[in-house]
């Protein structure tokens, strides 16, 4: 009886040890959903192009409108529409012949993707870099700040939304510089930030263009701009 048992156990032992391998399957790990998208070069980015036996050959290109960067030795390229790593390819291939084993990388400085425009009164209207996260209140800084002249509590941040029609956001600069955090918006790449002048600026601007300048006025003369 005792032998019975013995080569029980021994049985199910053997038989548990199977099908715990067969209930593990192996599990594959997934790539994170980032890696798959590659950044594709558009006309308008800053490119650096660094060679490694040849650094005579380093430049810094802007690719044009039509989608091609000049280099040395080679001519025109075609950049717009490639990763990186493809035009990286491409130069090695067409260098081949002029150096010896060459060593390329390309490298994306500024992307035209990564940029929103800020105008109105601000002192440096123009395009500002998306450095990583960027609210509305650190673009208008990077921007050198806003004018006395502009309407603080009535910015505009205009944006194309998915299906390509225009979004237009007020926001309210001046309850954030209160503590209000729901007025400063994180940006998206391409949105427009506009700062208007506030009503006395125009006013004044009004009177200048259409009054002082067309019409002589005694010295000392001036407006009640408060009626």
């Amino acid at each position: 009886m005792k032998a019975l048992m013995i080569v029980f156990l021994a049985v199910l032992t053997i038989t548990t040890g199977c099908v715990s391998r067969v209930a593990a399957p192996a599990v594959t790990p997934q790539p994170p959903a980032y890696a798959m998208r590659e950044y594709r070069i558009q006309p308008g980015d800053l490119l650096d192009v660094k060679f490694f036996y040849n650094p005579e050959l380093n430049e810094s290109l802007t690719v044009r409108p039509d989608g091609r960067i000049t280099l040395q030795l080679v001519n025109d390229v075609v950049a717009a529409g490639l990763t990186p790593a493809e035009l990286t390819m491409n130069l090695t291939k067409a260098y081949a012949p002029e150096l010896t084993s060459p060593r390329i990388a390309v490298i994306v400085k500024t992307s035209v993707l990564e940029r929103v425009f800020v105008d109105g009164e601000v002192f440096k209207a123009g395009l500002v870099n998306l450095v990583g996260p960027t609210t509305v209140l650190q673009a208008i800084s990077q921007a050198g700040g806003m004018k006395d002249s502009a309407k603080s509590d009535e910015v505009l941040l205009v944006r194309k939304a998915a299906d390509n029609s225009t979004q237009v956001m007020r926001l309210d600069i001046k309850k954030l510089r209160e503590g209000v955090a729901s007025q400063d918006v994180l940006l998206r790449p391409n949105d427009i930030v506009y700062v208007p002048k506030s009503t006395i600026a125009n006013i004044n601007t009004w009177i200048d263009m259409y009054i002082r300048k067309n019409v002589p006025l005694p010295v000392g003369i001036g407006y009640d701009l408060s009626r």
